[in-house]
């Protein structure tokens, strides 16, 4: 998996949790919702996403170096 999509199911992941939280556990858990919408809005703007960041350190390719490795 790309690394963009596994950015894409993990916030869709962080985003249904936070939801499910909100709606099992505890009415704060909103704040968790908001700090994701937050951040897709901002990585949007900015390119900067420190999950980015993290999937890459774990070895998660992007698209572009995916496509470049299939075509070897």
């Amino acid at each position: 998996m790309s690394l963009e999509r596994t950015i894409m199911a993990f916030a869709g992941f962080m985003v249904l949790l936070s939801l499910g939280l909100t709606t099992w556990v505890n009415h704060n858990f909103i704040w968790l919702t908001l700090f994701v919408g937050a951040n897709l809005l901002q990585s949007a703007f900015t390119g900067f996403c420190p999950a980015a960041m993290l999937f890459k350190k774990l070895g998660i390719k992007p698209e572009a170096e995916l496509a470049l490795l299939h075509k070897q």
